[in-house]
């Protein structure tokens, strides 16, 4: 084999091992595979349920294992972690308008009819917490009718809804009791030495005892 052969199979290897490499680390990176692993590292476990706004870089899990739940953003870059027990809603709003909804406490308000959007359909998960109240997916927007493997808007419009059901059947469960904080038992004072009885001074003798000896003497 000449060189120039040697040197053409050695392009093709390489070529060859860059292609895997490189189609590698797109399949890594891919926006639901990274969502999916920040989700599962912080839960513990793979999500039993999870939902993703693509292109957005944001997605929801669920543990039902540990009552938990993720939420995740910048592709997985940025996760926050709630109790299922925090969870007391969700909401569909299409085009600015909540056209369905679920809390805690309350009778689910059903989709009436499915349409499509014009600019936005939106799932906005509620939880009980002052700091971080809530968590958007915007599933679909504008801009995904020319993206590849993008949901339409009657289709993220379904998705959602089956969200509604789904947090409605969450919802519905018993709230799991939580322990109540353990107070350190308090030690024991130490023993106190009783006091001692008070010294009565002796009396006095009385006055008339003074007079009656000098008159003797």
């Amino acid at each position: 084999m000449t060189e120039v052969g040697r040197l053409l199979i050695s392009l093709a290897l390489a070529g060859a091992a860059l292609t895997l490499l490189g189609g590698g680390v797109i399949w890594s990176m891919d926006e639901t595979r990274r969502i999916r692993r920040s989700l599962t590292r912080v839960l513990g476990e793979a999500p039993h349920a999870m939902a993703i706004a693509r292109g957005r870089g944001k997605g929801v899990g669920f543990n039902f294992t540990t009552n938990q739940v993720a939420v995740a953003w910048d592709a997985g870059g940025w996760c926050l972690i709630y109790r299922l027990d925090e969870l007391i809603g969700a909401e569909l709003a299409v085009d600015g308008k909540v056209l369905a909804r679920v809390y805690r406490g309350e009778q689910r308000r059903a989709l009436d009819a499915m349409r499509g959007a014009e600019t936005q359909v939106r799932l906005r998960f509620v939880f009980d917490e002052p700091r971080n109240p809530d968590f958007i997916l915007d599933l679909w927007l504008p801009e995904d009718d020319t993206r590849k493997d993008a949901m339409t808007s009657a289709e993220a419009i379904q998705e959602a809804n089956r969200w509604i059901a789904r947090v409605e059947s969450l919802l519905r469960r018993p709230v799991p009791v939580r322990p109540a904080p353990a107070v350190a038992a308090r030690p024991p004072e130490p023993a106190r030495a009783a006091p001692a009885p008070a010294v009565e001074p002796a009396p006095e003798p009385p006055p008339w005892e003074d007079d009656e000896s000098e008159s003797i003497s």
